[in-house]
């Protein structure tokens, strides 16, 4: 028979061990490696794009900025890694990347699986149409039947499935493709963010915003996905979003974004 006193030092050791594995290390890997990888989609005009800086292809936009200054908070190097949407959620859970901003809807569903900040941006959904197809298309009911396109992995796809029951969904990685699809009427309409949707209009003459609500059960707030249990990652960023939310920067991050987003 063991002695109490081996016994009480197993029990120690024990307790030790399962202490440790809870130990909330979000923010300080961080912090110890001097890096903050950032995972995000660059096809997210004014939130992330791609556009020529000093002849460089450079990434920018409102949520480059919000990272940027989360990088500051946290005095790290920010470190962007550009994926497909449907891949960015993935990135972070397999540990790939630190945190996911790209325009992230944050759902009940996807809490279940990551920690989200406080919501930086909220937004609406709108539907481009070709101006060719005005007259056909005038509200939701008369797009019952339509052929929509919706990025792939995106809350958008899943409103299009919602609302457009008896549609047919066509779910591509690319907003540009979905957008060239449609100004090539091999789609009737795309359903977008409304930031997004006015970009894609602002540049395309044949293209517009049909003046409809589209409401849904899914979350239109915005926010930094981080892995589930990132406590004290979560409290830095969550200063750093009310900071600029409150102050009315994020905004202005945004403004500034689109303009760009509208001049290439």
């Amino acid at each position: 028979m063991a002695s109490f006193t081996a016994v009480a030092a197993m029990i120690l050791v024990a307790c030790g061990s399962s202490a440790t594995d809870t130990v909330d290390t979000s923010l300080s890997k961080i912090e110890e490696k001097g890096s903050l990888v950032v995972a995000l989609s660059p096809e997210f005009a004014p939130f992330e794009f791609k556009t020529l800086v000093d002849g460089k292809d450079t990434l920018v936009g409102a949520d480059i900025e919000l990272a940027k200054v989360i990088g500051e908070e946290l005095g790290v190097e920010v470190e962007f890694s550009a994926m497909s949407f449907d891949n960015v959620l993935t990135s972070v859970q397999n540990g790939k990347a630190d945190i996911a901003i790209s325009g992230i809807s944050a759902t009940e569903e996807r809490a279940k699986v990551f920690d989200f900040s406080l919501p930086y941006y909220t937004s609406t959904n709108k539907i481009i149409i070709n101006k060719a197809d005005v007259n056909e298309f005038t509200d939701l009911d008369s797009l019952a039947t339509a052929s929509f396109g919706t990025q792939k992995g995106s809350i958008q796809e899943q409103i299009a499935k919602e609302k457009f029951t008896s549609a047919t969904i066509i779910s591509l990685t690319s907003n540009g493709e979905l957008v060239n699809q449609l100004k090539s009427q091999q789609l009737d309409a795309v359903l977008f963010e409304e930031p997004i949707a006015k970009a894609y209009v602002a540049k395309n003459d044949d293209l517009m915003l049909l003046d409809v609500e589209v409401t849904s059960s899914y979350s239109d707030a915005y926010a930094i996905a981080m892995p589930k249990g990132s406590v004290a990652l979560k409290e830095k960023i969550d200063a750093v979003v009310k900071d600029l939310v409150e102050s009315g920067k994020m905004d202005q991050f945004v403004q500034e974004a689109y303009d760009l987003s509208i001049q290439q």
